[in-house]
């Protein structure tokens, strides 16, 4: 029976804009070309400024979602897919948890459950459009004229976005939006980080390419000083200056560990558990059900990052209500702000006393080593572990709710493997004695991905690698998704007789 939750949500999805399953098969060559046709328009959103507003309006109070978000400041893609992230995870956790009632194999249900989270995204959409301009994350705006025409412009950018991402989920193209936008903003940071020739004119920088690589070889085949201003200045600029550089620009540690990163998470997505399956109609059929040791993927790191970047919001509009109508010390207890002076991006506020410091993300060893900021080495280690711990304990806390609500706990992969006549050689065909089976692996198998992938993160950020911890995590595993997907699309097509056997 349709959920009442559902049927609330039907009269609205008749009125939503809606792509059409292509009614035809999709070459593979169209499929490619969809893909990076919808990749270009929003790389070019992603360049036009918001009119109506000024290019640094305030902090940036959304700083810490960026990576998650694919989004950038200032411009039609300010927004970014936070809304169908949101409104895809509101109904995950909605069917997980039981309290709507969903068949997914009711071509009606189905259709119910996408229409609801699309008019759930578009109600986000909504709702954080006017929170963005009321709660000054664009500054001051001139007029109550400016502000309908930012909202009117975020509002249509995210209905685009919102459709982009139905073009490719319908079938047109590859993959997903959400991950194709993810990836391609981590990629352009890591691009931009390796390759950029624009100086890094922060005080205190070594006035060379921000571009490592670039600056490495502008260092090898050149001649260049420290500047005034720097701790080292007048002295030669060697390869060895270019381990670790301060004014937030990437070194070689950073590129070195980016390259590690990305091999430890290929490596350990190739670790699995193998339960031995048996068909109860065949005795001499045999199969695995595999269990990869990062057991729920980046979803502890990507809810813990969300989690942290929502209180980091809230903080920041406590500290400034606090500076503007002079509010009690007791907002020092839970977080003190000053505005960041390092990185390519100084637009935001950092934490730097208070209990919301102790969940900031380290600013990186080369500015723990860096002789020339205030801050006491004991104090920057002791935050650092302090970091890691929480970080670690939140990682394996979420993925421990991940499997519960999301199907992959003990319970629900036993169903599904009764439900698919399967059994355990040597165990009784029971549901509970697979349930029984399965909890000696599944439980431990989360709390190590917990703590691999939250380990992963805080070493990619505290080494300083040329894009967060959190995106490197997320682009790896989508660029292994989108891997595999052209690999079965194109051996489909070869042999049409493979689709059926790869699941397409």
């Amino acid at each position: 029976m349709t959920s009442k939750f559902l049927r609330f949500f039907s009269p609205f999805t008749r009125v939503t804009t809606e792509i059409r399953k292509p009614d035809r098969e999709i070459s593979f060559k169209d499929k490619i070309i969809y893909t990076l046709v919808i990749l270009v328009i929003y790389i070019i959103m992603s360049n036009i400024p918001i009119y109506g507003i000024a290019t640094d309006a305030g902090n940036d109070m959304y700083y810490w979602l960026r990576v998650i978000l694919a989004s950038k400041r200032g411009t039609l893609t300010e927004m970014g897919i936070g809304p169908i992230v949101t409104a895809g995870l509101i109904m995950q956790l909605l069917q997980g948890s039981k309290l709507i009632n969903v068949n997914m194999g009711d071509p009606t249900d189905r259709a119910l459950f996408t229409g609801a989270q699309k008019v759930i995204a578009i109600g986000l959409t909504i709702f954080q459009s006017i929170a963005y301009i009321e709660g000054g994350a664009f500054g001051e705006i001139e007029s109550t004229l400016f502000k309908i025409l930012v909202f009117l412009q975020l509002f249509l950018a995210g209905q685009v976005i919102i459709l982009l991402d139905e073009v490719l989920q319908k079938g047109y193209g590859l993959g997903s939006g959400v991950s194709l936008f993810i990836a391609t903003g981590v990629a352009g940071q890591i691009f931009w980080n390796a390759f950029s020739f624009f100086d890094v004119t922060a005080e205190g920088s070594d006035f060379l390419p921000r571009g490592i690589i670039i600056a490495f070889f502008a260092v090898l085949f050149g001649s260049h000083q420290f500047p005034e201003g720097h701790i080292q200045a007048g002295d030669e600029i060697g390869i060895g200056d270019l381990f670790l550089r301060n004014a937030g620009a990437p070194g070689l540690l950073g590129l070195l560990t980016t390259i590690l990163i990305f091999l430890a998470v290929i490596y350990v997505q190739t670790m699995q558990v193998e339960i031995p399956l048996t068909y109860a109609g065949h005795k001499g059929y045999r199969g695995k059900y595999p269990m990869k040791l990062l057991y729920v993927s980046n979803i502890p790191v990507i809810l813990a990052q969300a989690l942290y970047a929502n209180f980091l919001f809230f903080g920041q509009i406590l500290w400034n209500a606090k500076v503007e109508n002079g509010w009690g010390d007791w907002i020092n207890l839970i977080g003190e702000f000053t505005q960041a002076t390092e990185g390519v991006d100084a637009s935001h506020l950092q934490p730097v006393g208070g209990l919301l410091y102790l969940i900031t993300p380290p600013q990186g060893l080369s500015y723990i080593l860096d002789p020339a900021n205030d801050q006491s080495l004991r104090l920057l280690l002791l935050h650092s572990v302090g970091y890691l711990l929480i970080f670690i304990t939140i990682c394996i806390v979420f993925g421990r709710i991940w499997v519960e609500v999301s199907g992959l706990a003990p319970r629900d992969i036993a169903g599904q493997i009764i439900n698919s006549k399967m059994q355990i050689p040597g165990f009784r065909r029971s549901e509970k004695v697979i349930e029984k089976i399965l909890k000696r692996y599944i439980p431990t198998l989360t709390i190590l991905c917990g703590i691999i992938v939250g380990l992963l993160s805080f070493t990619a950020d505290f080494l300083g690698a040329l894009s967060s911890g959190t995106g490197l995590l997320l682009s790896v595993g989508i660029i292994q998704n989108y891997a595999e997907t052209i690999g079965k699309e194109a051996a489909a097509e070869s042999m049409p007789g493979m689709g059926g056997l790869l699941g397409m």
